[in-house]
């Protein structure tokens, strides 16, 4: 394929105009040969002035081809896939994907490292011993007809574009372009060979989506291009005003997945895990609704039989399996102190964003992608948004292993909690579904 001149296209995005599907195929084909500088300045150009669909069509098709795209025709199904647009404290892959194994589904998943604020399932994984995520293809398929589930990073095998772009848009100011997004999830979804994905597009402070506008804009354009890509594509647009869950933090958020399999947890993220592995059950016809569906997860969830699924998942990809029963021995940052109501009242407010951006102060989260992540690093988070609460009380744990990391983290978190008089409740859950059931 013809290599194209980079600047003419970094030069038409600039100005507002749309590329060809030729261009774009190009500059993936090629995108090993160009400059991070320029391919960072076409990224700006792509955030400023936006995709079309026909753009985002064509981007998202190169990119699932820029390396070996799975066929999983001889793997057994329904094969799903679940990729969330990122939020604070969303581990839930690491309950979800063991849980819809478990009830029958083939769960091909690729995920990536944390984006900005927003933490990342191979971070998170990483936290379990050699947990491995570099999984060549034929593994890949070999792990799925065993266990029916496998998790995997971006390999040089499977959407190398994305892996470089991906890292680029971590540290270049341009994450929250929906084209990119779109195209960034979509080409690991369609080269992981699933036949039907599931999107969790978060919406409110702690995403990048942060209207309920945006989000459900996000959510259509998603629908379409995996459509038009041959895909079925679910859409469910849920809350990210605040974390999801109590525990923050890559080894923090391993520790809470684990309780939560194991039957307990945070409500919220029992809630969330049930409804999204709903929708796949029945989309994949293994139920025959979503009442009786989640009934059936939630008794997997509670006998252990999704838990035994992860353990096997962990041993299978070299990880370390006596963590997932002894998450104490994860890794644990030695410094903590604990953020306080200043006065007593009802926690008002819990900004999901300052939560975020207090990980990374922590160490827990990435300023430039040669950050290396402190595991153990993170926030308990001990109140939330609805919780009464008395002066002096602890709000939240702050860990790190460094004294000016801590104080970093600790001023973020006091500048998200907001306390005073009167009622207060989080905004339900799940704000809409697209392609998917109710009820």
């Amino acid at each position: 394929m013809h290599r194209p001149d980079i600047l003419p296209l970094i030069r038409a995005k600039r100005d507002g105009h749309a590329l060809s599907r030729e261009d774009i195929e190009g500059l993936i084909a090629h995108l090993g040969t160009y400059p991070d500088y320029q391919v960072a300045a076409w990224l700006m150009a792509c955030t400023c002035r936006g995709l079309s669909l026909d753009e985002t069509v064509a981007l998202t098709r190169a990119m699932a081809h820029s390396g070996e795209v799975l066929d999983l025709s001889d793997v057994p199904g329904p094969r799903v896939d679940k990729h969330s647009t990122g939020g604070v404290g969303d581990k839930v892959t690491l309950v979800l994907a063991p849980l819809v194994a478990a009830a029958g589904a083939t769960v091909a998943k690729l995920s990536g490292r944390g984006l900005g604020h927003t933490g990342g399932t191979i971070d998170k994984l990483e936290s379990l011993g050699s947990f491995q995520t570099a999984i060549e293809p034929e593994r890949f398929k070999a792990q799925l007809r065993r266990l029916r589930v496998a998790v995997a990073g971006q390999s040089r095998g499977m959407t190398p574009a994305d892996g470089r772009l991906y890292a680029l848009r971590d540290v270049t100011a341009t994450i929250e372009c929906p084209g990119l997004i779109c195209a960034s999830i979509l080409s690991k979804k369609i080269a992981a060979g699933a036949d039907i994905i599931l999107l969790d597009v978060k919406t409110g402070r702690g995403a990048f989506m942060e209207t309920e506008a945006e989000a459900e804009a996000l959510a259509r354009m998603l629908r379409e291009v995996g459509e038009r890509l041959g895909r079925r594509v679910i859409c469910v647009v849920s809350a990210m005003g605040q974390p999801l869950g109590q525990n923050v933090g890559n080894a923090l958020e391993v520790a809470e997945a684990m309780e939560t399999l194991s039957g307990g947890g945070p409500a919220d993220l029992r809630e969330i895990c049930l409804e999204l592995g709903a929708q796949l059950c029945v989309a994949g016809g293994l139920d025959p609704d979503a009442a009786t569906a989640r009934t059936r997860l939630a008794g997997l969830l509670d006998d252990g039989t999704a838990k035994a699924r992860f353990r096997e998942l962990v041993a299978a990809q070299g990880g370390d399996a006596t963590l997932v029963d002894g998450p104490e021995y994860l890794p644990s940052a030695p410094l903590s102190t604990h953020v306080v109501a200043r006065q007593a009242g009802t926690v008002l407010d819990l900004d999901a964003r300052c939560i975020g951006d207090a990980v990374v102060a922590l160490g827990a989260g990435r300023r430039t992608k040669e950050d290396v992540l402190d595991l153990g690093a993170g926030v308990r988070l001990l109140a939330k948004v609805g919780d009464v609460v008395e002066t002096g009380q602890p709000l939240a744990e702050v860990r790190a292993s460094e004294p000016e990391r801590l104080e970093a983290g600790r001023h973020a978190v006091e500048q998200a909690y907001k306390t005073g008089e009167g009622p207060a409740s989080p905004p339900p859950l799940i704000h809409a579904i697209y392609g998917g059931i109710a009820g």
